[in-house]
């Protein structure tokens, strides 16, 4: 059973109305997309943290802005909990390439979702189905990790 929460940043991506996400669970496991991103490590900046995982996961380079969003989600059955803080991040460079392989080998898909398009299908936290078009900072309280 983890100890305290796992902190991690996500990167909010806009671009040409549609909204960068990933889908990282080897080999196909699950059908969740989420935005890029991950656990920070001791040392470096939340900024230079999100620059790291972002290029990790797509091969784009990032400038990191305003914080948009701090979520919460948590798995009862492994105690597993998890503090994600999402940034608006603007591509400074690249473009997403199916070829790209993340080093971890975690993300095996990234793509752009229009709006309509985030209706149909499943992903974590709900509220990234609004939140790239809305202004201000949101708190999404503590969510179960679960379809």
């Amino acid at each position: 059973m983890p100890t305290s929460p796992r902190l991690a940043t996500r990167a909010v991506i806009v671009h040409q109305n549609r909204l960068l996400l990933v889908n990282a669970w080897p080999d196909g496991q699950s059908a969740l997309w989420c935005a890029p991103g991950g656990g920070v490590e001791p040392g470096s900046s939340l900024p230079d943290n999100l620059i790291r995982e972002v290029h990790e996961e797509t091969g784009l380079t990032v400038s990191v802005g305003d914080p948009c969003l701090v979520n919460e989600y948590h798995d009862p059955d492994t105690g597993f909990h998890q503090v994600e803080i999402f940034f608006r991040a603007t591509i400074t460079a690249g473009e997403i390439d199916n070829t790209w392989q993340d080093p971890e080998g975690i993300v095996q898909q990234r793509r752009f979702f229009s709006r309509e398009e985030l209706d149909q299908i499943w992903l974590k936290p709900d509220s990234l189905r609004s939140l790239p078009w809305q202004d201000g900072l949101l708190y999404d309280p503590m969510e179960r990790l679960a379809k």
